[in-house]
């Protein structure tokens, strides 16, 4: 399919759903990444004059804050700042001291909190929120539980991280956000292959085509298998 028509069919489909769930528009999380630039793209196509992008740095790389407000100027998206680094820390010396410290558990706090920061600006306007995750993610678990993964509509999870990209080029996406390299940015210096251990190209010809080296077929494997519990709602006890 032709990225156009993929752009146009999501546009509407983003449209119909907010609709039906009798929203007045969408608002998600502005990362400063390509997933979360392509969202804003399609989310003011569909709703220009309802739809809230927010930035919510904690601890966050400047260049990320920056470059969510080049999209925000890019398509004319209103925009908030929320600081999440001094509840990030108070939450932090409530749950345990230093030595406590686990670095992911401490990490993926993060995104739990843009979560209920999301969540309170949705009801407060009766928006939905949008998702930036996309498929190669969703297929290995690579994203937090009730964090990234705590949304009402998930935009482009149905599309692998090259046509996330080939999305971007179409919706002018800045360049320098589309080039750079992907991050959670969980902390310093993190990006997402290095975390996987696998680089999204090889992910995604093996998720379309089945195709790639007996390596990558089991690192696919093994992250999918320990992350099963992600893409299901809790399963409910037998009696």
């Amino acid at each position: 399919m032709k990225t156009a028509l993929i752009a146009e069919n999501l546009v509407k489909w983003i449209g119909d759903q907010v609709s039906g769930a009798g929203a007045k528009g969408v608002v998600f999380g502005l990362s400063g990444g390509i997933d979360s630039a392509v969202v804003a793209g399609l989310a003011v196509r569909a709703f220009p004059h309802s739809t809230l992008g927010i930035i919510m740095p904690c601890d966050s790389l400047p260049e990320d804050i920056e470059h969510g407000g080049l999209v925000a100027d890019k398509y004319g998206l209103e925009l908030k700042i929320i600081d999440l680094l001094p509840i990030y820390e108070s939450f932090r010396n409530i749950l345990a001291g230093p030595a406590d410290d686990s670095p992911l558990a401490s990490a993926n706090i993060k995104p739990r909190l843009r979560m209920v920061t999301l969540y309170y600006y949705a009801q407060q306007l009766n928006y939905l929120v949008l998702g930036t995750g996309n498929r190669t993610e969703w297929e290995i678990g690579y994203f937090t539980k009730y964090g990234d993964g705590g949304v009402d509509l998930e935009p482009i999870g149905g599309l692998v991280k090259s046509q996330v990209r080939d999305l971007a080029v179409y919706l002018e996406v800045p360049e320098v956000i589309i080039h750079k390299p992907p991050s959670a940015g969980l902390w310093e210096g993190q990006t997402d292959e290095d975390e996987l251990g696998i680089s999204y190209e090889e992910l995604d010809r093996f998720i379309l085509h089945g195709q790639g080296s007996d390596e990558a077929r089991q690192r696919f494997e093994k992250l999918q298998k320990t992350s099963q519990h992600k893409r299901h709602l809790p399963p409910f006890g037998a009696f």
